[in-house]
């Protein structure tokens, strides 16, 4: 039997759309509830300052500070979950897992401000309104900003990077994951006219362009500079197999944050470099049938060499990374609506195809199960031996938004 037809008006275009599509985004959606609910009775017997992030050898929910870069997710998916489901219940959680992260608006001791604050105070601020949680976004732009030095053009990363090649110690080093942080700065300069965190911003992803990405729109993870002159002096992973290979989440990061810095400029030479990186990845011989990358695209390739200290060297299976295809779908349901109109029908074909495969019993948890977290199979880092082949609260995130950015771009309301 074929599926029945609805008409339906979605951002200016008119479409056809199937009930089973709703049906799929309406399965996802409640399953998502139930695991947060389940997520959350389990948060209830932790240190109320503990936020999920991934799991232990048992199966079990293991925990991070808010000092960690990932906290912010989790109050996010609760934002997601309530946006998704109108459920009050899940919104008071949103609420108080958000207020947890108060004091990390003066945080100043690395990069990651723009997850920890705006996944979840921005989504709080989107869907409320209340302009406490503005001010607290604004604040911690500020705190951003003291990362950023003129000289290289670009917001200090970690405070310190260690090669896989030997004991060589990086001061400033930057990452391209670091672009995911941009749209705080891009927030604050909007909410108070402020044009120096636009400033910082543009010049930040200016220089990722000319020093991170390469000529066919692949990456660099790790760029490291000198701060006297502003040179490159390396351009180094550190969760990806090998130097010149293409970690897929960092991939993944570029995709997003170059279609977000679209967004906010309007400036053509970041949409080009979205959708290069895009075609970059849709268009690899070494992307799977089913648009889930493995963790690296080069991974066990001839002329990729990992690093000498590298984890990478002792782990010879090509795990899945769930955590990009995430980040990618949700970034491809945006892309598709600023570029010409098969390059948009591509990307949200891809985009639809990648989201369905994530939430096929492949990748999608049993109720219950895999910690409470939504999706299974995805990769921290194996150069560090850390969180491989395991849940991530990021990957949930990010499923959660482009399910979201889907169900919006159907009509669904």
């Amino acid at each position: 039997m074929k599926p029945l037809l609805c008409f339906v008006v979605a951002a200016g275009l008119t479409a056809y759309t199937t009930f089973t599509e709703k049906d799929f985004v309406s399965s996802n959606t409640g399953f998502a509830q139930r695991q947060l609910k389940h997520m959350l009775k389990e948060t209830e017997m932790r240190d109320s300052l503990a936020f999920p992030r991934t799991t232990d050898a048992a199966g079990k929910m293991t925990t991070t500070s808010m000092y960690d870069w990932t906290p912010g997710f989790f109050a996010g998916s609760l934002w997601y979950g309530y946006e998704l489901t109108k459920d009050p219940a899940l919104q008071q959680q949103a609420l108080r897992w958000t207020e947890k992260l108060q004091p990390l608006q003066y945080f100043t001791q690395h990069h990651d401000l723009g997850f920890m604050m705006y996944c979840s105070y921005g989504n709080a601020y989107r869907l409320t309104g209340n302009k406490a949680y503005r001010d607290v976004l604004v604040q911690g732009a500020r705190s951003l900003s003291t990362r950023y030095n003129p000289v290289t053009k670009s917001i200090k990363s970690w405070n310190a990077f260690k090669s896989w090649h030997g004991e060589q110690l990086y001061r400033y080093p930057v990452i391209i994951d670091n672009l995911m942080n941009l749209e705080l700065l891009f927030f604050a300069s909007r909410e108070t006219g402020d044009t120096s965190f636009r400033h910082i911003a543009v010049s930040h992803a200016e220089a990722a362009m000319r020093n991170q990405i390469r000529p066919d729109y692949s990456s660099y993870h790790v760029v490291c500079y000198d701060t006297i002159n502003g040179k490159v002096l390396a351009r180094e992973t550190a969760q990806g197999y090998a130097d010149n290979s293409t970690w897929a989440r960092g991939q993944a990061w570029g995709i997003y944050g170059f279609t977000m810095i679209y967004r906010e400029t309007k400036e053509a030479r970041f949409l080009k470099t979205a959708a290069g990186m895009a075609d970059w990845y849709l268009n690899s011989k070494n992307l799977p049938k089913d648009k889930v990358p493995y963790w690296d695209f080069n991974a066990e390739e001839k002329g990729y060499t990992p690093g000498v200290r590298s984890n990478t060297l002792k782990v010879k299976t090509k795990y899945r990374d769930v955590s990009a295809a995430a980040i990618v779908a949700s970034a491809l349901f945006e892309l598709s609506g600023y570029v010409d109109a098969n390059k948009g029908a591509k990307y949200r074909q891809a985009a639809i195809e990648m989201l369905h495969t994530l939430g096929s019993p492949a990748y999608r948890a049993q109720e219950g199960a895999n910690g409470n977290f939504i999706l299974m199979h995805s990769v921290g880092s194996i150069p560090h031996n850390n969180e491989i082949d395991v849940p991530l609260v990021y990957a949930d995130y990010y499923f959660m938004e482009a399910l979201q950015r889907y169900k919006q771009s159907l009509g669904i309301f």
